[in-house]
């Protein structure tokens, strides 16, 4: 429903003439704690949602910021950010007019899919792109399933990079040691499975427990 719901976004914004396909509503997941809050667009393989797009944020109200963290601190509750219409094309590292602050709704829980507003009409501000790359639709198998790491501290998350078609859209928290290295990992192609805390775990040459576990898994938009 929502893939038909988007098409036909899209289409319309065409026949109007706008002239940035990637214009629309980008729901995204929302997560972190302490150290930092991130939002990882919710994508899919059509436009004006075929990129996949990480950031770190903060909310401009400090108070807002505040409560939010706390909340967030040490859970793997899915929270969901459903925004204001913008051009995602704005968030490009290169972009001529990036997008700095947006308007939207703080969801706890699936903002499609019975989630309840926690705090209305917030101002998101954009600290820093942390992915930003264009989804291709052809259909392919991958080999292996790449994971980057977002955080640098103990509290730390993984972000499955989608790059085969069908896939999945997958974050993970987990707790680092200290000095645990930040570069990617990789994992042996799964299908459209779920890996399993063990798999992730050897990866990172840490130890089972340590994944905290499973912020977002989602399909059904990734087929």
């Amino acid at each position: 429903m929502r893939a038909l719901i988007c098409a036909l976004a899209a289409a319309a914004a065409s026949h109007a003439g706008a002239a940035d396909v990637t214009w629309g509503e980008h729901g995204m997941a929302l997560f972190g704690g302490k150290d930092g809050l991130y939002a990882s667009h919710l994508p899919m393989f059509h436009a004006p949602h075929d990129y996949q797009v990480v950031l770190q944020v903060h909310v401009a109200d400090p108070a807002t910021d505040a409560a939010l963290r706390r909340r967030l601190e040490g859970n793997t509750m899915l929270w969901t950010i459903a925004p204001e219409k913008f051009e995602l094309s704005r968030l490009a590292p290169r972009s001529a007019t990036p997008l700095k602050r947006f308007q939207a709704d703080l969801v706890l829980g699936h903002f499609e899919q019975g989630g309840k507003t926690q705090y209305a009409s917030s101002t998101i501000v954009v600290d820093k792109v942390l992915m930003f790359h264009k989804l291709s639709p052809e259909l392919r198998a991958g080999t292996s399933a790449s994971y980057v790491q977002i955080g640098g501290g103990a509290q730390r998350y993984l972000v499955k990079r989608i790059d085969s078609r069908p896939d999945y859209d997958h974050i993970v928290a987990y707790r680092a040691a200290p000095g645990a290295a930040t570069d990617p990992i990789s994992i042996g192609a799964q299908g459209l499975r779920q890996p399993g805390a063990a798999e992730l775990a050897q990866a990172l040459r840490a130890r089972p427990d340590a994944i905290r576990g499973t912020v977002y898994f989602y399909t059904d938009d990734l087929k």
